[in-house]
């Protein structure tokens, strides 16, 4: 074991002057667990910039989307078809945004390296476990501190300023859907755009917009310049995200070549592994998992007072 901390004594207060890097709000209720009552939520200042500024992009584009180019058309059906399917994505998108955000990625129990819970571990001679020397908790294969969220992440990727929080074990599926549905929306804005610049080209730029040609077109370089930016970004990603998940290999594993300890599962293996379950269209739904007699449980608990802790 490793012996930069020594181990701790059974109660002893390893949460003290944690509070900066991520709560958990809500507390347990007789009869419930504790992981049913609690949101996973990372109080970083440039994480919730950065989130903030996610959100506020993806709903300026949907202003200008709705607003500038598909109610002024004169075609309803084109209005009415390109409308539902950019923003249904949209609300995909921003549904994968919360999903990634508000859940717990895989943190480690922290501080629960005891000599009590190390007895209990039954371990046999020679064998070896890895203590944080951080965050004071036993390190399972695989786990990564992230200096961020202050806790050992099962299976850590990597952790993303975008949506405030790691990425690892239990998010990984809802982080995958975020940068597929944003990489979608990118790509259908940029086409609308151009089918507008088009279509304005042909008539007066005030018949096919409520707003004066000057703004329109301030409006619609900015979105296509977004567009572009996100569409880059977010379709890298999901394509390295894929490939890490069909090699059952992290992103910092990747970067530290590490060799393979474990049972590595291959491609659709490795997407069954995530997205839990067979392929479906469940694979592609943020919402699944989600129950609202636990959102309305955390809120009840929040409103007998709120428990704060990592």
């Amino acid at each position: 074991m490793d012996q930069h901390h020594p181990l701790l004594s059974a109660g002893a207060d390893v949460e003290t002057g944690s509070l900066g890097a991520g709560v958990m709000v809500g507390g347990p209720n007789p009869g419930h667990t504790a992981g049913n009552r609690t949101v996973w939520f990372i109080q970083d200042s440039c994480g919730m910039v950065c989130a903030t500024m996610t959100w506020f992009l993806v709903l300026y584009a949907e202003f200008v989307v709705n607003f500038v180019m598909l109610l002024p058309a004169k075609n309803f059906w084109y209005s009415l078809l390109n409308g539902a399917t950019f923003n249904s994505l949209a609300v995909l998108a921003l549904a994968s945004h919360l999903r990634t955000m508000l859940t717990d990625p895989g943190a480690v129990p922290k501080g629960n390296a005891t000599k009590e819970y190390m007895d209990s571990l039954q371990l046999k001679p020679g064998e070896v476990i890895y203590k944080c020397p951080k965050c004071c908790s036993i390190k399972p294969e695989r786990a990564h501190h992230c200096s961020i969220c202050k806790r050992c992440i099962r299976k850590m990727d990597h952790h993303c300023p975008w949506v405030n929080n790691c990425v690892g074990e239990k998010n990984q599926r809802f982080f995958v859907l975020f940068t597929m549905y944003i990489a979608l929306i990118s790509a259908h804005a940029l086409g609308l755009s151009g089918m507008h610049f088009f279509t304005c080209i042909k008539v007066q730029w005030n018949e096919c917009s409520d707003f004066s040609p000057g703004v329109s077109v301030l409006l619609l370089i900015f979105l296509c310049l977004e567009a572009i930016l996100f569409l880059t970004f977010t379709a890298v990603m999901f394509g390295t995200q894929i490939h890490s998940i069909c090699n059952d290999e992290t992103e910092i594993e990747r970067l530290k070549n590490e060799k393979p300890t474990w049972e590595r599962h291959m491609r659709w293996d490795g997407m069954k592994s995530v997205f839990g379950g067979p392929p479906s269209f469940l694979w592609c739904n943020p919402f699944t998992g989600l129950r609202l007699r636990r959102l309305l449980m955390v809120t009840q608990g929040r409103r007998g007072g709120s428990e704060f802790s990592v």
